[in-house]
């Protein structure tokens, strides 16, 4: 199948975690998704949502909001209906996604506390083109480089997708 354009916008048909919310996250992430209620380890928080278009499509685009499922489809999650994309990375995240077909699901990877912010690992790629050139601001990094952040190797591969189905 091709993937020249948009192919569906889909909506999340499994319920969100109750008790998410976006608000103001650390000096240099922006926006963060965080949780008013605590979430069990390898509870469903949520699944990132958007069009689906090709991905060479999407290496044309200036959004950061993409999400590449494999080497044909990306979704692209730049709609604010998408809270999910308010989750921010850390070297040491607390939730991982998984590729169901063409649907992201973002799992808790251990036990979060409420009050606390969701953090996936975005992977090699996205690291070194958007983070690495500014310090990674993760608070794992922010611990040991300081306020600035730091440039840490990232020899290992990405942590952020599971391609198997629960």
């Amino acid at each position: 199948m091709v993937y020249s354009c948009i192919v569906s916008f889909r909506k999340s048909r499994r319920k969100q975690h109750s008790g998410l919310m976006v608000k103001r996250s650390a000096p240099g992430r922006g926006l963060g998704l965080y949780t008013e209620v605590p979430i069990k380890r390898g509870a469903f928080v949520i699944e990132y949502t958007g069009h689906l278009i090709s991905t060479s499509v999407a290496d044309t685009l200036k959004t950061k909001y993409l999400f590449e499922i494999d080497e044909k489809v990306t979704v692209s999650g730049s709609h604010r209906g998408n809270i999910a994309r308010y989750i921010n990375h850390s070297c040491e995240p607390n939730c991982e996604a998984e590729i169901d077909g063409t649907r992201i699901m973002i799992y808790a990877k251990k036990n979060i506390r409420a009050g606390e912010e969701l953090f996936c690992d975005y992977g090699d790629e996205y690291f070194n083109e958007f983070i690495k050139p500014h310090g990674c601001k993760c608070p794992k990094c922010i611990e040991v480089f300081g306020r600035r952040g730091g440039k840490p190797a990232r020899s290992r591969g990405s942590l952020l997708v599971n391609k198997k189905k629960r």
